[in-house]
């Protein structure tokens, strides 16, 4: 059982990784540089707007989506609309035609919460539960190492670029084929009920039951005490992407220094989920301890960074003129460098705890198809919120002040949910009492 298996949980998670790596790795090394790497960044946000609008809406039937199609053809589809969205933006290079970028961020929207609802179901259901944080680093290590690659890419490709332009072609090319070859490989992946643990454990699956079925237990979720009080958690762990690229990366810096730190920031991204999660799933503590362990370091480490953050605000608002800030600037590049790398530090642990709580809830994967769809519906529709207020012109500190008291805000729920986290989901302790039963059984017997 020790040789290596693709039907084996960490494979199939591992898998997930290099999908996300070539998908939505890709992407976010795009929309980091703030608006797809146009010059005219009203096409990127506003193709954002549609993308996570449409996200928010799919994001929560795609856990029905799931449990229906198994997650090779969910993810199948899902990666297909990466790929146009790209070819969209190689479109914009030549046409101008803005109409065809939203209408591809729209569909994006559609395809991102179906591959998004799949991955999360599988990163948080396949590992046991004295794993999960493991699995979740492993995954977004390769998940994020793709847009390292894609901003390592944009950056060699426009290093010497410091006047803004638009990306070239051959840098959306790249993109593309990427993303197509993690298309590809959606369709190796094994269907749940094959994946098998080293002792020949499978995971938990329900039975699906009707589509109605289905969407009355995705509806449920909203009545879900421990959903409703992690809302305000999701809500604003996408918020902030608008504020950092387009109004940090995008706004202050020149286009090849964009690129350039984005490879610190999404690398910071891996360090941070996987040192992370080695805390959420350490044993010498039970799980309460180490959940509210993870809520205190995400707590100091996020409020010590948006206090940074609010000096270097100051520096700059909506409508200064100034020639973009450049890498080659010397010691007053390092400041604002260290400052976004902490921006990617933070998104990642906050991330990798939300999706730690989840998991720590359920072991069912039809069950953590829906926490995750709910996950992302929510996360969406405080994304799409985020980008329009970008897209309107909202002064800088404004939308800093409103992402920090987001994060704020989203605290007392995430602690009244880790004070009664248990060492074991409800099915694992439920699990836990049936063999005690069935030894009691066989004593009498």
């Amino acid at each position: 059982m020790g040789r290596f298996r693709w039907n084996s949980p960490l494979a199939q998670v591992i898998a997930v990784g290099f999908i996300c790596f070539c998908c939505p790795g890709m992407f976010n090394a795009l929309n980091s540089l703030g608006g797809g790497g146009q010059i005219d960044s009203k096409v990127g946000q506003n193709a954002n707007v549609a993308l996570y609008t449409c996200f928010a809406i799919f994001g929560l039937l795609a856990g029905a989506i799931h449990n229906k199609l198994g997650p090779k053809w969910t993810i199948f589809l899902g990666c297909a609309t990466y790929v146009l969205y790209a070819g969209s933006l190689l479109c914009y290079n030549h046409t101008k035609n803005g109409a065809f970028t939203i209408a591809a961020g729209g569909l994006l929207g559609v395809g991102a919460g179906m591959l998004w609802t799949a991955q999360g179901a599988i990163m948080m259901a396949y590992p046991r539960e004295n794993d999960k944080g493991k699995f979740i680093g492993y995954f977004w290590a390769i998940f994020n190492a793709g847009a390292v690659l894609g901003s390592v890419i944009s950056f060699a490709i426009n290093v010497n670029l410091k006047e803004a332009k638009n990306l070239g072609d051959p840098t959306y090319i790249v993109f593309i084929v990427l993303m197509a070859i993690g298309t590809l490989i959606a369709l190796s992946l094994c269907s749940p009920q094959s994946v098998v643990h080293s002792n020949g454990d499978k995971i938990q699956i329900q039975e699906f039951p009707t589509w109605t079925g289905e969407l009355v237990a995705i509806m449920k979720l909203f009545l879900d005490w421990r959903m409703i009080v992690l809302m305000p958690m999701f809500l604003s762990s996408n918020w902030f992407y608008s504020y950092q690229f387009s109004t940090v990366n995008g706004y202050y810096f020149s286009i090849r220094t964009q690129s350039l730190n984005n490879i610190f920031y999404w690398f910071s991204q891996i360090g941070g989920s996987w040192t992370f999660a080695r805390v959420l799933d350490y044993q010498g503590v039970n799980r309460k301890t180490r959940s509210l362990w993870g809520l205190m370091i995400i707590t100091v480490c996020f409020v010590a960074t948006w206090i940074g953050g609010i000096f270097f605000q100051t520096q700059y608002k909506l409508g200064d003129q100034f020639v973009k800030h450049d890498f080659s600037d010397g010691a007053s590049y390092v400041g604002p460098l260290f400052l976004y790398m902490f921006y990617g530090l933070n998104d990642a642990a906050w991330q990798t705890y939300c999706y730690w709580l989840m998991g720590a809830l359920s072991n069912d994967v039809t069950v953590l198809s829906r926490y995750a769809g709910f996950y992302k519906c929510i996360q969406s529709c405080g994304a799409a919120i985020a980008w329009r207020i970008n897209a309107v012109g909202t002064p800088f500190m404004t939308e800093l002040i409103i992402c920090f008291a987001l994060l704020v805000a989203s605290l007392p729920g995430a602690l009244f949910l880790s004070m009664r986290i248990k060492d074991h989901s409800d099915e694992q302790a439920a699990d836990h009492d049936m063999h005690k039963v069935d030894a009691k059984d066989e004593i009498k017997a």
